[in-house]
């Protein structure tokens, strides 16, 4: 599999919104239809899209679940989506709604064992996100600091047999600042599981440049709103970029 380029659709209030560093007062609202802006990313030629439930993420439970199905039954590209699932019949729910893949944050710190759980029973369906500043990970919507490393936290996951992880720099999402170049190549020097890197970027050189670390793919999210990163340009040139060995 080639290097993916994965815009995001943020879902707060059932709308198209992206935050600034996580903060949710700090919103800008790109779109009120949701299903829309799927078709739009498909018609680019996104390999698929990636769904944060926020207002689930703040609260604890999915939320915006009917969009999230809408948006699955809207488009063919796969879905990966996440945000509050902190149960096994809040991810046996998303999968069976059209979701392809389930993205778990909060239970990753704080329930390990519904993550082992969740990934002897789903496989490769199951996705551990990794938000952090400073080096530590984030939970809660990014909201609650917690006394664990991103790379710790990946060890533990791993040793769960979590294959797949989303590696997100909060300082840098929304900010169209660059990604973390460093910590992501410290990251993957540390792993052996497949990584798609958040936050930060801004052009398709960033997006360049992360291909060549070797990781699986890049989220993309204000940048392909602004325009800033043309999507149909950036699939197609992810086409030409060779991934390190």
């Amino acid at each position: 599999m080639g290097f993916e380029v994965i815009p995001v659709i943020d879902l707060r209030g059932g709308r198209c919104v992206r935050l600034y560093q996580g903060d949710f007062a700090k919103e800008t609202v790109f779109s009120n239809d949701p299903v829309g802006v799927a078709r739009r990313w498909e018609a680019a030629g996104a390999p698929r899209i990636h769904v944060v439930d926020l207002d689930g993420a703040a609260s604890g439970r999915p939320v915006n679940t009917s969009i999230v199905e809408a948006i699955a039954a809207a488009v063919s590209i796969p879905i990966q989506a996440g945000g509050g699932l902190r149960t096994i019949e809040a991810i046996e729910l998303l999968l069976a709604r059209g979701v392809q893949r389930v993205v778990l944050g909060t239970s990753a710190a704080e329930d390990p064992a519904l993550v082992g759980e969740a990934a002897q029973r789903f496989g490769e369906a199951i996705v551990v996100g990794v938000d952090a500043r400073d080096g530590l990970v984030a939970t809660h919507g990014w909201v609650k600091a917690q006394a664990i490393s991103a790379v710790d936290l990946i060890k533990r996951m791993e040793a769960l047999d979590v294959r797949r992880f989303v590696y997100t720099d909060i300082a840098r999402d929304g900010a169209l600042t660059g990604p973390p170049l460093d910590s992501i190549g410290d990251l993957l020097k540390s792993t052996g599981a497949a990584v798609i890197a958040s936050g930060g970027v801004s052009s398709l050189a960033d997006l360049e440049q992360l291909a060549r670390l070797g990781i699986e793919g890049a989220i993309v999210g204000r940048a392909v709103y602004t325009g800033d990163v043309d999507l149909r340009r950036a699939v197609a040139m992810a086409e030409t970029w060779d991934r390190r060995d």
